[in-house]
């Protein structure tokens, strides 16, 4: 907006599923999501406005395992991670950590991250009665700050003051840190591309907006905010 300020932008925020809830209902011009829209939604857009999604990768993000500072833990596998949210493991103790029952906090069923982690890391499976569902990461983030028994996950660029876990992809592979080197290479078994989405190609001011993300400085604004830029500069 500095540079073009004829163009005003708003943001709106709420979760990938309100995003393209917008988009597909014509009262947003960019969605922007933290999973690939389904062939479903698609094809809904493609009904209610006779256009083509066009889907533009922005940024990558580990999907990092959020603990407590005060957590003696520094590595889980993908399978412990798992059987921890699906309620199966609930003390710490039997990951080799102190004493105390395991509290699950993550988001809500409108986030793409609760989707994203729900498919690649529970294989679909339910999340169980005790986990407690949260409307933004940032206050995921909180809630595992302030508890010393918590457990979560979310991007790893809204990970301040809490610690993140390295991840072994199974029992026989080394623990992973979700660093951008490890994103890049794709030993970090949980990342992703984050995206815009848009009904038909980007136009006007629409089109200006996606090519600065996509710049030099538009990657670089990407870095500061603690996510990954595309090409790792």
């Amino acid at each position: 907006m500095n540079a073009h300020p004829d163009v005003t932008i708003q943001v709106t925020g709420g979760g990938t599923g309100t995003g393209i809830a917008a988009l597909i209902g014509g009262t947003t011009d960019i969605c922007q999501a933290s999973r690939a829209i389904k062939d479903t939604e698609k094809e809904e857009l493609k009904g209610k406005r006779s256009l083509e999604t066009v889907e533009t990768p922005v940024a990558l993000d580990a999907l990092a395992i959020y603990v407590n500072n005060q957590n003696s833990i520094s590595s889980l596998s993908l399978d412990q991670v798992a059987k921890v949210f699906l309620g199966e493991i609930t003390d710490w103790k039997d990951l080799g950590g102190k004493p105390g029952k395991i509290v699950l906090y993550g988001r809500d069923n409108s986030s793409g991250t609760y989707v994203y982690f729900k498919e690649h890391v529970l294989g679909n499976k339910d999340f169980p009665p005790a986990y407690q569902a949260l409307p933004g990461t940032g206050g995921v983030v909180g809630a595992v700050a302030n508890d010393k028994n918590a457990i979560a996950y979310g991007g790893i660029g809204y990970a301040k003051d809490i610690k993140t876990l390295s991840i072994a992809k199974d029992a026989k592979s080394p623990p992973v840190d979700p660093s951008m080197a490890n994103v890049l290479s794709g030993d970090y078994p949980i990342s992703r591309q984050l995206f815009w989405y848009t009904a038909g190609q980007p136009q006007n001011a629409t089109k200006a907006l996606v090519d600065f993300v996509l710049s030099p400085d538009g990657q670089k604004i990407v870095s500061e905010q603690g996510f990954y830029p595309l090409k790792g500069e």
